[in-house]
Formats: C-alpha cells, structure tokens, sequence
C-alpha cells in the first residue's frame, strides 16, 4: 500500500510541476511579464452616465488583480489597456399587444486597445459590449442601476481578461 501512495505522489507532482505559468482560471503569463497598466477609460458614448468611466476602469483593474498574480502599476506596465467607452444605450427590446414597451434593454459597449510590450504579436484593439434587460415598468436608477451596470461590467470585463491573457 505504501508504494501505492508514494506513486500517487510522485505522479501528481509530475503533473504540477508541467502546468508552468498556467492557472485555473485558464490565464496563461508570457515569461517576463509581471506588471500591468489600466489607463482611464474615457466616456465618449453619446450618452453620458456620470462616473461610468471611473467605474469600468476600476472594474477591469479589479478583474486582472484579483484574477492573475500580476502587480497594478501606474506606468511602464509590461501589459498596458486603454480605451473607451463608446456606447451606453437604452431602448425597447419586447412589445406588448398594444404596442408599448415590455422590456427594455441597457447596453454598454467598451473598444479596448491591449498592448504586451513583451510581445506586439499578442496587442488587440477591439469592441466589446454587453446589455442588462429589465421590465420597462421599472426605471432605470438608484440601486438598479447600479445593479445593471455591475453585471454589465462583470461580464465585459471578463471577456476582455478573456481575450488578452486567456487567448479565448
């Protein structure tokens, strides 16, 4: 039984130590890179919401500190992103028979620029968006608005963490 137990641990150390730099959340770290810059994201939508820039640029530094082993910097980062915000949307998504809103739609879209000054192969400019659906009885302010742009933002950003460091 004991050689049993001592092959279990040789066999699963073997396989620790072949994951290299890769992680559970499925985040892979070229070699050398340690740092990360998020620039301000600006609000450039034609609609404004006051302090969603702020907001969304915390959300993205969030996601990859809380996510990846790499350290926030405020310059000379060796990933750097920045963009803005370019889309912040409501409209009616759903009728009803007489012809009103039943639902309406929030939606957010981001265009991120992704720089890897290890490796200019890896930069990406892209667009991502995402909505939040809510009864269109209900207004969109206070607590549910907060709710909405929070899970928005969830998911824009882990499909931008996605897309950088995960290569999805």
């Amino acid at each position: 039984m004991k050689k049993f137990q001592i092959l279990v641990l040789l066999f699963s150390l073997g396989l620790l130590s072949g994951c290299g730099n890769y992680s559970f959340t499925g985040i892979s770290l070229p070699a050398g890179t340690t740092t990360y810059q998020v620039n301000y994201f600006q609000n450039d939508a034609p609609l404004i919401e006051p302090g969603l820039e702020r907001t969304f640029t915390n959300a993205l530094a969030d996601i990859i500190q809380n996510q990846t082993s790499l350290q926030l910097v405020t310059s000379g980062g060796d990933i750097i992103y920045e963009g803005e915000i370019t889309e912040y949307r409501i409209s009616p998504t759903t009728a009803t028979a007489d012809i009103t809103a039943a639902q309406n739609r929030l939606t957010i879209g981001v265009f991120v620029r992704f720089y890897d000054t290890n490796n200019p192969d890896g930069d990406i400019n892209q667009q991502f968006s995402f909505f939040y659906d809510y009864p269109a009885t209900a207004q969109l302010v206070g607590a549910q608005r907060d709710q909405a742009i929070a899970e928005i933002f969830e998911r824009i950003t882990q499909d931008i963490l996605n897309a950088t460091l995960g290569k999805w």
